[in-house]
């Protein structure tokens, strides 16, 4: 005797491989907007890390939106008889959740956070700027934009369901199924070996996407002998985390007095006579900073005394310029100063000036200084040095563009905790016999005898700081990890 399907049991299946289907559309619409996330971020210098975000990627979004097909749409196939109801449910169901997904693309592109309890204050704070700046209008728009949305999901939803039949003749569903199962797998696979071997061309996507947990496998790998974990720990501790998408500057309020009066000038002299310069007009200080590659991260990093890695990402004025503006203390950087004539020198020569001037031109400054307390660098390091030795009161100190706001700010009389708000120090009260800063994607360690250099791995290399040879010492791994947090802690999690 053959045992036909129930009239139930039909429409259950059709509903299932209905749902199947209008979940595999929706994928290719959340792929569409995820797009962002990718587009937003820094592209993955390798190959290996390239491969992993497309596989990540595809297999991280399908994944969610197939979890909100089987919570949310599938027990409706099963319990719900209406085929018209579960339609129009799947379709409210698909639309909200696609509208949320752009909106946490949208939130992730402006600020580099996911919606979550820890982003509550921001999601709160823009919702707010939304409500407070768009009229009417714009809000019957944004209305009118989710019913065509939901329009536009509710016509799939009836498409597909008309062509059932039809795409259940192919075989196309397996392929397709196995190709985002691949690459599921794949991209949590790649992310276990690379979080056990920090690669950072990987590691550094782990918050791209909304709901993201890679796996990990380090306890197990150890368990085994695949892994030495304490090496592991040690190299974690040495590596920066340079996924910097907020910034606490200054670290909390910064309260000082400063001196009524006061004149100080910060120049960076285009040329490696500083040195002449220094001797020919007695200055109190004087130094030959960092030849860093990026001029412009130095200039930065000189007014707001952070290292590079925050350049871009600081969206607030410098401290230094807040507080002379507080006081009334004229303020002035000028980052071209070749074709400022004496008269521009003998008027503004007031208050605190932090400029970049040629050899010729910081000589006829300097002619004009009177009594303003003067610091000086030279832009130019023929020996390549990764240091300077600034002299203050016949005490030689370490240095670099950082120190160069803290010391600025000591001579205007401000006592704040130099802590608060900069990873450099007052040259000529220095808390610390190192220094540590940032060079591309190195944490450069600068100590009395040695410059210590850690890549994105947590390899590091050891220097001799005299004549810059490559050394065999041991590495002071207490110091170099107190470093690493120290130049990392203005950054916000």
């Amino acid at each position: 005797m053959i045992l036909a399907e129930t009239p139930r049991r039909q429409r259950v299946t059709k509903l299932s491989r209905w749902g199947h289907w209008f979940t595999f559309f929706n994928i290719l619409i959340a792929l569409t907007i995820s797009s962002l996330y990718v587009f937003s971020s820094p592209a993955p210098s390798t190959a290996i890390g390239v491969a992993y975000l497309f596989s990540n990627w595809i297999g991280h979004i399908a994944f969610l939106t197939f979890i909100g097909f089987v919570i949310l749409i599938l027990p409706l196939c099963y319990l719900v008889s209406n085929v018209k109801v579960v339609k129009a449910a799947a379709a409210l169901v698909a639309a909200v959740g696609l509208a949320l997904l752009a909106f946490d693309a949208l939130l992730y592109v402006k600020h580099g956070v996911h919606v979550s309890f820890s982003s509550a204050e921001l999601v709160k704070s823009e919702t707010r700027i939304m409500m407070d700046t768009l009229g009417w209008q714009q809000w019957g728009m944004l209305v009118l934009l989710f019913v065509v949305w939901l329009s536009f999901q509710l016509l799939l939803a009836n498409a597909l369901w008309k062509r059932i039949e039809r795409f259940m003749l192919h075989r196309y569903a397996q392929p397709i199924g196995l190709f985002f199962i691949a690459c599921f797998f794949i991209g949590h696979a790649t992310h276990i070996w690379a979080d056990a071997n920090l690669y950072q061309p990987i590691v550094k996507q782990d918050d791209m996407f909304p709901l993201s947990y890679p796996a990990t496998a380090k306890t197990l790998m150890a368990k085994y002998g695949m892994l030495d974990l304490a090496n592991y720990e040690q190299r974690k501790a040495l590596q920066l985390d340079r996924k910097v998408h907020q910034v606490n500057y200054p670290l909390k309020p910064v309260y000082c007095s400063v001196t009524p009066g006061i004149k100080a000038m910060f120049l960076w002299v285009e040329s490696d006579n500083a040195d002449e310069l220094a001797v020919e007009f007695n200055l109190q200080s004087q130094g030959i900073f960092v030849n860093n590659p990026n001029p412009q991260s130095a200039w930065f990093s000189a007014q707001y005394g952070l290292p590079a890695l925050y350049e871009g990402v600081v969206t607030v004025p410098p401290l230094i310029a807040d507080i002379a503006r507080n006081f009334n203390v004229p303020f002035m950087t000028i980052e071209s100063a070749e074709f400022l004539g004496d008269s521009f020198w003998q008027e503004n020569l007031a208050g605190i000036v932090i400029a970049k001037v040629p050899l010729k031109r910081a000589r006829e400054l300097l002619s004009h200084a009177g009594d303003t307390a003067i610091m000086m660098a030279s832009a130019h390091n023929p020996a390549g040095n990764w240091y300077s030795n600034v002299i203050s009161n016949g005490v030689s100190t370490l240095a670099t563009a950082e120190d160069i706001a803290p010391t600025l700010l000591g001579l205007m009389g401000c006592s704040a905790n130099i802590a608060d708000y900069s990873t450099g120090q007052n040259l000529f009260a220095p808390s610390r016999n190192w220094t540590v800063t940032t060079a591309g994607d190195k944490v450069i360690l600068l100590t009395e005898h040695e410059r210590v250099e850690v890549d994105v791995l947590g390899n590091y290399k050891i220097f001799d700081l005299t004549d810059g040879t490559e050394n065999s010492s041991e590495l002071n791994t207490s110091l170099l990890s107190r470093a690493v947090k120290h130049v990392s802690r203005f950054i916000q999690n």
